[in-house]
């Protein structure tokens, strides 16, 4: 990938959002750059799971919005079935685990830090719904640019 965010910033400053600076990258993959989907939780991962064991994420990057309390929703295994399905990147309003192992997956994961438990009891999520955060609307079908200096969204695919 030969694109840096900061240089689509400074060509495109009326096209992009920027995620702010608290969401740190976790992940194997220095860049990832795709088509969002949007995942909406209830603290439970289960519609996540689904998506990234189940279906080709060729070109993707799935953005997640979870309630904010503390637990989990990313992990070795979801960053394995990313990795086997091509997703590009994940980024999760949220907390993640499994860092150790996650480091090496070739899978770019942003997240808002680091959290040892997850929730267990099943809860339903949503797929393909705009979710708000961090000042930001995401939709499915949106476009998503990551590297090493952080994370910006636009409305269509302009690198």
């Amino acid at each position: 990938m030969s694109f840096f965010t900061a240089d689509i910033c400074d060509e495109h400053s009326e096209k992009v959002f920027v995620l702010g600076p608290e969401f740190q990258q976790y992940g194997g993959a220095e860049k990832c750059q795709g088509e969002i989907v949007t995942v909406k939780l209830d603290k439970h991962n289960g519609e996540l799971i689904k998506l990234l064991r189940d279906e080709d994420g060729t070109g993707k990057v799935v953005v997640v919005d979870v309630d904010r309390e503390y637990y989990a929703v990313v992990g070795e295994n979801l960053m394995k079935f990313a990795h086997k399905n091509n997703y590009a990147g994940i980024v999760v309003n949220g907390y993640i685990r499994d860092t150790a192992q996650i480091k090496d997956i070739p899978v770019a994961l942003y997240a808002l830090g680091t959290c040892p438990r997850k929730y267990i009891p099943a809860t339903e999520g949503q797929r393909d719904v705009k979710v708000t955060f961090d000042n930001i609307e995401f939709s499915t079908g949106d476009y998503l640019y990551g590297d090493t200096d952080g994370v910006i969204v636009t409305a269509e695919k302009i690198v």
